[in-house]
């Protein structure tokens, strides 16, 4: 257990799934974590879910910590680190989650220093991916630190910030792809006859059980697809017809328009 006090401004979707990945891992403790939001029902139900202190002003809740990790809305950053900018130092190491926000125009806005990581939401599960990399003020332990504890959430990379927006294309909107597809799955199958939960349950299962066997056999997503493609089989049909509407294009322009917002949220 990690004795660094993580004040948290924003305690939002993407916030609680961290904080609830540091506590399930157990590299934070309750007390040593504070949430900031605006929304009192937000405030209320992290307090009762998870033993956590929370607060509605920003400023009491950066006060005396070790890290303080961004997760408002980009076009909310400004604002939210003007009035806490008394409260920061030097000391302290400022982690933004969010989207586009590069670390240069975040160390103009704070004394602290800075890392940026994009993390997803499976971190909520301890199934996250997150890339991190650091500003020109954060320092090797820095990086050290952050890894530390987003890996209690899952997965994490190191990459150069030049690719920032290319991770939020792939894995930091990569779930809602996913869910995406899982959704597809569920309402066609339940078009063709199958009941409701069945289909929800066959479609959530089939994703995982494909998720995990990649992961476990550490073979190339390409080669286990053609193993289950046989000639002349279902499967083969199915991707066939699914390439015929533009299945690998739509992926990519999907990708493609994720990464490209991300750059806008930059500018």
């Amino acid at each position: 257990m990690r004795s660094e006090k993580i004040a948290f401004l924003g305690g939002g979707n993407m916030a609680e799934a961290i904080l609830a990945g540091m506590l399930a891992g157990e590299v934070a403790s309750p007390e040593r974590l504070v949430v900031s939001d605006v929304a009192a029902e937000r405030r209320e139900h992290l307090a009762n879910r998870y033993g956590i202190e929370t607060t509605a002003d920003n400023a009491a809740a950066v006060r005396g910590a070790d890290v303080v990790v961004l997760a408002v809305k980009p076009q909310q950053v400004a604002a939210a680190l003007a009035g806490v900018k008394p409260e920061c130092s030097k000391e302290q190491l400022l982690v933004s989650i969010c989207a586009g926000l590069p670390t240069a125009a975040l160390e103009a806005l704070t004394p602290a220093r800075v890392a940026r990581v994009m993390p997803n939401l499976p971190a909520r599960v301890r199934r996250s991916v997150s890339a991190i990399c650091g500003g020109a003020r954060a320092t090797a332990a820095d990086l050290d630190l952050v890894e530390a504890l987003f890996a209690a959430a899952g997965v994490v990379v190191r990459l150069p910030e030049s690719q920032m927006n290319e991770v939020t294309a792939l894995s930091g909107s990569g779930p809602g792809y996913a869910f995406a597809f899982m959704e597809a799955l569920e309402a066609t199958g339940i078009a063709m006859g199958i009941a409701p939960a069945l289909a929800r349950k066959m479609a959530i299962e089939t994703v995982r059980g494909a998720a995990e066997l990649a992961a476990q056999t550490g073979e190339d997503p390409a080669e286990l697809r053609r193993r289950v493609s046989s000639k002349g089989g279902t499967t083969l049909a199915g991707l066939a017809a699914m390439e015929a509407g533009g299945f690998s294009a739509a992926v990519a322009a999907g990708m493609k328009a994720a990464r490209d917002r991300a750059a806008e949220l930059a500018r």
